[in-house]
């Protein structure tokens, strides 16, 4: 609700990007569609199913830093072009580009591997090269995975990881993170936080579980 209350004060300064989660098999799984009928009702979770199909999948600073939510692809040749003619006001597919964005993660070594996540890719330093130099771009900046200090480069330092929520479901101990851009040069500027007391509300508390 605050983010979406940003997007109607500020919007030319804010921008939200769709995740893998921001789709209503993971909502029901993961407790969103659960806790948002707890706590207004089905009208309203309905509105942000809605919603989560109209976000961009991905967003590119200055024509050089391209954010997503997961990562690259299962094959060489994706153009900015084909992300962006992509229709996204739909829930995920399981292949193809649109999933991939979602759901990839890079590794260090090069080369592409079957994610263990049984969706997307993973995805070496060399196609992390060859995308980015093919469209032009700087850095990959993304999210999707727990990171110890909040971020983390992928070997090569092309791909940046920045993972924001800390102590991840209350027990992974890890530090939050957020980057600032100047436009000037876009060097990423790494601000890294620590949890702080929260409701006391057990994880996953309105999960469905596996039951979708």
């Amino acid at each position: 609700m605050t983010l979406l209350s940003y997007k109607v004060c500020y919007p030319k300064a804010m921008y939200m990007t769709r995740g893998n989660h921001e789709a209503k098999n993971l909502n029901k799984m993961y407790g969103f569609e659960g806790e948002v009928k707890h706590k207004y009702d089905l009208k309203t979770y309905d509105l942000f199913a809605s919603c989560f199909c109209y976000l961009p999948i991905a967003h590119c600073i200055n024509k050089k830093i391209l954010i997503v939510h997961g990562g690259l692809y299962s094959k060489d040749g994706v153009k900015l072009e084909d992300i962006a003619k992509i229709d996204r006001v739909r829930e995920p597919p399981d292949e193809g580009i649109m999933c991939e964005t979602l759901w990839s993660d890079p590794m260090d070594e090069n080369g592409r591997q079957p994610s263990k996540r049984g969706v997307g890719v993973q995805f070496g330093p060399d196609v992390s090269q060859r995308f980015l130099d093919d469209n032009n771009l700087k850095l990959l900046v993304r999210s999707h995975e727990v990171k110890n200090d909040g971020y983390a480069y992928q070997k090569g330092g092309r791909v940046l990881t920045v993972f924001s929520a800390p102590n991840y479901c209350d027990q992974m101990a890890n530090k939050g993170a957020f980057i600032r851009f100047n436009g000037a040069d876009l060097e990423p500027k790494i601000t890294t936080f620590m949890a702080v007391e929260h409701p006391k509300i057990p994880p996953m508390a309105y999960s469905t579980g596996w039951n979708i």
